[in-house]
């Protein structure tokens, strides 16, 4: 869940300015009130120089270090379709970009001679899954449960399944594990792996259409936990050759087949191999040409659970070494080993947690990479060197960094912003010092900044919790104001961290604004504070972090202005879980709570991530029923909404049916909202509709 499924957590990114009385759909749609940015803002191929488009979008500039001037490189009229914005662009070289049309066309633009190349046209509507090879400009996409590859103007059928429960070059193990696409060309594009996903031992669940007549039912293949999971191989495609290989992999065929990573001579496939318990994973290398395994580099086991997020990463200068991301000694650092798995050293180290690689110095003597800090409110670049070990944090002002690395290793686009800061772009060399300014944004909230507050507090076992406390508009200390609790608590997000206003929504400013304080903690067991803070959960989700939660709202109970008699709490997803277990365990703290999505009972989440945290439910049945939501519906006597998509097929449907069912038998009064055909997220325009109907019912019940 629900790292790739998180609802509120990126919900409304942008911040608009505070004006008397604004409407929830002002904050929500209108574009103008949006903080300034620097848009398509990208190294010019493997130069320092860089290309951005200007504040209309009608132009491509190109500007450089040493001085103030930008040249007009192409206006978006010079597009084929004249459109009136650049669309989205990479640079393949220092002519050439590639692009996507409005017409769903991968096209190569060369801007010396204005001449386009057609890289790829979909033959069909249902081809999904398009994944271009840009130096051989071979492409692989699907069509329905078939992979295909398009290769000099030849459409080539990688497999020929009729079996729409066998899925070929698709995202397996419902995307979890980082895995975000099932199809990995090599360096040249010669050949492709993909995944092959064989559902057929998995139950149908049923999703209803009701935009037919009649309904119509759409089964999905989802395996709850417990149940039988689906079986995952490996293939590798030679698009000359148009053979296809497989893996040999042993073991259990439930196992998951993560972390899928090329060799650079394309004579090896590296795959983590996690058991479904997911307490042990096996790094190992396959031949790309026959398919055998030919070595176990190592393994690594864990008490809670291993989760291998990414791939391995190859040094430029020797490729017989390689990068791997491990939290084996208690947070996400990253290890030098030789690729026949020997390690040679640890190369970060200490309470931080590498969150990305972003690459090398021109001679591969140091590694730069993203890192969590300052009990993970902080994000920081760091270089390393790969010899002595000697790190330096090379962006030094407190808040988040997100840093874009030049091809070359010596500069950095630095995209900075802290509590009081909306965004500060500066190239930065490899060093850290300031080399130019491209943006400082001002604050788009002018002198109505609402106050945003960092709070941190002290859990049971000792650990700092990091929480955002926003007052209303106009605050009067001598004044009792309602509260909203907005919560998510699951693993793989976090909501707090030291950005523009503490990484407040735009929905929480609307709030203030009509006279409510808005409180979000993070509680243990959330992301980017290493293993012992978040697998504190393993095994009994929901009790510690319930733990914390009441843990903030006593200290909301103890300020002056606060009424504590009118408080409520609002999640999604997990955040809905933890929504109804705090309205349904805490009547007498919580007034109201708004679910949306929620998780019921673990029994009918997905197995990828349930067993990962709750173990199988025959492993730990006193778990899944201490925390089952059904068991905890005689408790309810404060006013709950759930909300629910008719169509989720991440926390389906049946979660808040069967909790509205316990409430009818039990004669416990609910409210319920659906949305019809909406999926997991509630999108579009109608993303209005929920946040003016969440508004609308803690007005009517806290107000």
């Amino acid at each position: 869940m629900l790292k790739n499924h998180l609802f509120f957590v990126c919900f409304f990114i942008s911040l608009l300015p505070v004006t008397a009385q604004r409407t929830l759909k002002d904050w929500m749609t209108n574009p103008s009130l949006n903080a300034k940015n620097v848009r398509n803002l990208q190294w010019f191929a493997q130069s320092s120089d860089y290309t951005y488009t200007s504040d209309d979008g009608t132009q491509l500039l190109k500007g450089n270090l040493t001085d103030s001037l930008k040249t007009v490189l192409l206006d978006a009229a010079q597009l084929p379709g004249s459109p009136k914005r650049f669309p989205f662009i990479k640079w393949f070289d220092s002519n050439q970009f590639d692009y996507t049309n409005a017409a769903g066309e991968m096209l190569r633009y060369n801007i010396n001679s204005n001449a386009q190349t057609l890289l790829f046209k979909s033959p069909s509507e249902l081809n999904e899954n398009i994944d271009l090879h840009a130096e051989s400009k071979n492409v692989a996409f699907t069509q329905e449960q078939n992979l295909l590859v398009m290769s000099n103007g030849k459409e080539i059928n990688v497999s020929n399944e009729s079996n729409p429960s066998i899925v070929y070059g698709a995202a397996a193990h419902r995307s979890e594990f980082g895995i975000t696409k099932g199809t990995f060309w090599s360096l040249s594009g010669s050949k492709l792996a993909f995944y092959r996903m064989d559902q057929t031992m998995v139950t149908d669940y049923p999703l209803v259409n009701i935009t037919t007549i009649p309904a119509q039912v759409k089964n999905i293949k989802y395996p709850m936990a417990g149940q039988k999971s689906h079986e995952v191989t490996l293939g590798i495609f030679d698009v000359k050759a148009e053979k296809v290989i497989y893996l040999k992999t042993t073991g259990d065929p439930e196992q998951y087949l993560t972390n899928i990573t090329w060799s650079p001579d394309e004579m090896w496939i590296y795959v983590a191999i996690v058991n479904r318990d997911q307490n042990e994973m096996k790094l190992c290398r396959y031949s790309s040409n026959t398919g055998e395994l030919d070595k176990l580099l190592f393994e690594e086991k864990a008490e809670t659970w291993v989760e291998p997020q990414h791939g391995i990463t190859f040094l430029p200068n020797k490729p017989d070494q390689f990068i791997w991301q491990s939290e084996k000694d208690g947070f996400n650092h990253i290890y030098l080993y030789q690729t026949d798995g020997k390690l040679i050293k640890q190369i970060s180290k200490g309470e931080f947690v590498v969150t990305e690689i972003l690459g090398f110095d021109t001679k591969a003597k140091e590694i730069f990479v993203q890192v969590a800090t300052n009990k993970g409110l902080d994000r920081a670049v760091m270089k390393i060197n790969l010899s002595s070990l000697k790190s330096k944090n090379i962006t030094l002002s407190s808040g988040t960094h997100q840093a874009l690395l030049s091809k070359d290793g010596q500069f950095l686009i630095d995209i900075f912003s802290s509590p009081n800061s909306p965004k500060d772009i500066t190239i930065i060399n490899a060093d850290g010092k300031p080399i130019k300014t491209l943006l400082n944004a001002s604050n788009p909230l002018k002198s109505d900044k609402p106050n945003v507050e960092l709070v941190q507090l002290t859990s049971s076992d000792g650990q700092t919790l990091n929480a955002r406390l926003i007052k209303p508009t106009n605050f009067d200390a001598s004044k009792k104001y309602p509260v909203i609790v907005y919560v998510y608590g699951g693993p793989h997000a976090q909501m707090v961290t030291n950005r523009w206003l503490l990484g407040a929504q735009n929905w929480m400013l609307y709030a203030a604004e009509h006279g409510y304080v808005v409180f979000t903690l993070d509680n243990r067991g959330s992301e980017f504070r290493g293993k012992q803070f978040e697998h504190g959960t393993h095994r009994k989700l929901g009790e510690l972090e319930t733990a914390d939660q009441l843990l903030g709202v006593n200290f909301l109970k103890s300020q002056s202005y606060i009424d504590g008699n009118k408080i409520g709490v609002h999640g999604w997803s997990y955040g809905g879980f933890m929504t109804t277990t705090l309205v349904c365990d805490y009547p007498d703290l919580f007034k109201a709570g708004v679910a949306g999505g929620p998780v019921i009972d673990w029994r009918y989440y997905e197995i990828m991530y349930t067993e990962r945290y709750m173990d199988h439910p025959n492993q730990n049945q006193s778990g899944y029923d201490n925390n089952s939501l059904l068991k905890k519906a005689t408790k309810l006597n404060s006013r709950l909404m759930l909300i629910h998509g008719t169509i989720d097929d991440v926390v389906v449907w049946q979660h808040s049916q069967r909790f509205v069912q316990e409430c009818v038998t039990n004669e416990k009064l609910i409210d319920y909202m659906i949305y019809p055909e909406h999926p997991h997220n509630v999108s579009g325009k109608d993303r209005i509709h929920l946040m003016q109907t969440v508004m609308r019912y803690f007005d009517e019940h806290l107000k």
